[in-house]
Order: C-alpha cells, then structure tokens, then sequence
C-alpha cells in the first residue's frame, strides 16, 4: 500500500445523499491511517476499523453494521455508505480541510430555538402520527439537542439556525438522520430525513412545560399474565430461562433490545458499567436481542461485537433474527401489551414479580433527563434488592 493511498490526516467533511436536493453533512478527523474521530455535537465515536485495498478505503464504526466504502482521491472521498441486512445504500462523498459542518449563508440569528418545544411527527397521517420533545440550545447561530419520543431520543443533533432555516444532523454508523425546518417565532415546520429510505414532516411550538408520557406507563403486562418468561439461546446454544438458577432470588432486568439500535447501545453502555462496578449482587441483567441480521450466525456476530466494544458481562440472548418487527417481537413475549420500543427494559423482583416495565430510553444526548433517569434506575433497585 503506498503512502499516497492513505487518508489524508486532518478534518474532513462528509455528506451523506439523502434526497435529490438535501444532503446530511457531518464532521470527522483522521488521527492516523487506521483511526478516525466523527463528531456530532458532544458526542465523539472512535472508528478503528479500517481497510485499505488499491484506492478503496472502508470504515465501519463500532457496533453497528453500517460502513463506507469510499474511493481516495487525494483530497476527497466518493463512495457509499451501506447497511447490507437491509439492503441499504446512501451515496456518501468527502473532503478534505473543512471543519464547517453546515455553511451559514447568513449571520442572521433573530430566530431562536433555545428551549423546549412540542413536536408531532407525520401530523397528517394517524398511522404514521407520533409525539416528540425538542430539547435545543442555541449559541448565536449554532444549535445542539435532540427529539426526545416515547421509545427514545433521536441522540446527538448538531447544526445551524441559517436564516429562518434550522438545519440538524447526525451520523453514528447506524442512523443518518437529517433534520431541516423553517423556524417562525414560536412555531416550526420541517421534514425529517433518515438515509434516503424515509422522510416525514413534522410540526412544532415552543412550549416550556411540555412533557411526555410517563415512560412507565406506557408497556404493560396483558390481563391473564402475572409473570414474565423467556426461553431463549446465548451464542454457546445454551438455552437461558428465567428460571434459572442465576436469576433465583436476584432483582432481574430484562433488557428488549437490538444491537442496530443507537438507542439501545447507550442503554447497554450505562446498565454494562452499573453491573460490572456495583457491590450489590443482588442484581441480573439479561438481553433479548431482536436482529435484523438474515442468519443466526450474523446475528450472533453482531451481538460478539456489542459484548466486545461495551464490556458486557450479562448475557444477550438471540430471541428474533430476519427481522426486528415489533408485532414479531410481541409474538416472542406475548405476555406484553405490545413491544412499542427498542429497547424496553422489565424490573422483575426477588420474587419473580413484574415491578415495573421501562419503555425507551433516554441517553446522555437528552441532559437533564438522562440523570434524572439513573437516579430513578438506582434508588428503584436499591428498594428492590432491599425488600
């Protein structure tokens, strides 16, 4: 390989073709041949996974199965960007030396999202229809923030106030996710893209006290059912029950979950850390993976990389693969009112009883709500462990 092939080291700027007229920009810098940072507001994600072959370069971020393959042209990349179990391809290109993540064509900054707004996606369409919070900050004309839903948050959102014109994006390796709206005083109007396979409008106002549903409330086990079961296999083929002897008299959480699932991966992140650091014994884990990887040996492969790159000690079990459709899932635990939410997270205690059933997650993009959530995760197992 010769020198001249490598990646230029320094910053790049990345766009992602997610429709004719609308591409998703985001930024990275390459620290070495074989290592490279992408940011997206306060988030940093360390790719060490890179392949070189002639003038071809392939990166791929930890985890998840999307990567870029990308032909080097001294100061500039062109390729795609690719997510082989779905049969996903977004046209990707770079270049070199460019750090703005998005061009401002004006210093107009009268418009201001700073705050917390009321968001309805696909306000038109009662199938598709859904609530959201914005929760935004602005510095003079940039902005950060996220969406929280009830089955999470769309992380770590990064971009401009351009006119009347908020632009947002974010790139982890497993969504590609752009958010452009025409922001008029206290009213928005917008269009989410994710890669070039969905797009949806959305509305919003600002509305200081807005909240969601209590994120407890919202799954629940069925009338009939006062327990919760799975029998499911580890990547050994060992079959793991509830019943097993390791769950006996231990508070238990189950964890609905995907290794393709951004939001999933942040919960995985902080239960692995409070399981493998906390003195109370008293505590299981366990994970139901639901792949859409299209053979079993995939899907385990996935989940070897989740448990690697994480540090995961508990174990994930394969309950689904081919597929991560929710009605299919729910078909898995029929004992759930529905599986509205990857992930989704059941509190069962010493007794084997459910306590209380989790929907979504709220990761560090959210702020305050993320240690709001941990507090409430900590001081419930703690009463739990303690009866």
């Amino acid at each position: 390989m010769e020198e001249s092939n490598d990646l230029k080291l320094g910053v790049w700027r990345a766009e992602l073709q997610v429709a004719p007229d609308e591409v998703l920009p985001f930024v990275f810098e390459v620290t070495s041949p074989q290592s490279l940072k992408i940011f997206n507001a306060e988030e940093v994600i360390l790719v060490n996974d890179i392949t070189y072959s002639n003038d071809t370069i392939v990166f791929k971020t930890p985890v998840f199965e999307g990567y870029v393959e990308a032909v080097i042209d001294k100061g500039s990349l062109k390729g795609r960007f690719i997510k082989e179990s779905l049969d996903r391809i977004v046209p990707f290109s770079a270049e070199f030396g460019n750090s703005e993540r998005f061009s401002s064509k004006t210093n107009n900054t009268r418009q201001n999202v700073d705050g917390n707004w009321e968001v309805v996606f696909s306000p038109n369409v009662e199938a598709d229809r859904y609530i959201a919070k914005g929760i935004f900050k602005q510095d003079g004309n940039k902005v950060t923030g996220t969406f929280r839903t009830t089955t999470g948050d769309y992380r770590y959102l990064e971009g401009v106030i351009d006119g009347n014109k908020m632009k947002l994006s974010t790139f982890d390796g497993a969504h590609a996710f752009l958010f452009t709206a025409e922001i008029k005083g206290g009213a928005m109007n917008g269009m989410f893209y994710s890669g070039n396979h969905w797009k949806e409008p959305f509305v919003g106002q600002r509305n200081e006290s807005y909240d969601l549903p209590n994120a407890n409330d919202l799954t629940f086990l069925k009338e009939g059912y006062d327990t919760f079961e799975f029998s499911f296999p580890d990547a050994e083929g060992n079959i793991v029950s509830l019943s097993d002897g390791r769950f006996k008299n231990k508070v238990v959480i189950v964890q609905v979950m995907g290794t393709w699932c951004p939001n999933c991966l942040d919960e995985s992140k902080y239960y692995s850390e409070y399981y493998n650091t906390t003195s109370n014994k008293g505590v299981e884990f366990v994970a139901l993976a639901f792949e859409y990887a299209k053979t079993k040996e995939k899907a385990f492969q996935s989940i070897g990389r989740l448990k690697e790159s994480l540090g995961v000690s508990y174990p994930i079990l394969l309950a689904q693969y081919g597929t991560s459709d929710k009605a299919k899932a729910q078909e898995k635990l029929p004992m759930l009112n529905h599986v509205l939410s990857y992930p989704t997270s059941i509190f069962i205690d010493k007794k084997g009883k459910v306590r209380k059933i989790h929907t979504g997650f709220n990761g560090p993009a959210t702020g305050d709500k993320y240690i709001e959530f941990k507090t409430e995760f900590t001081n419930f197992i703690e009463a739990l462990t303690n009866e």
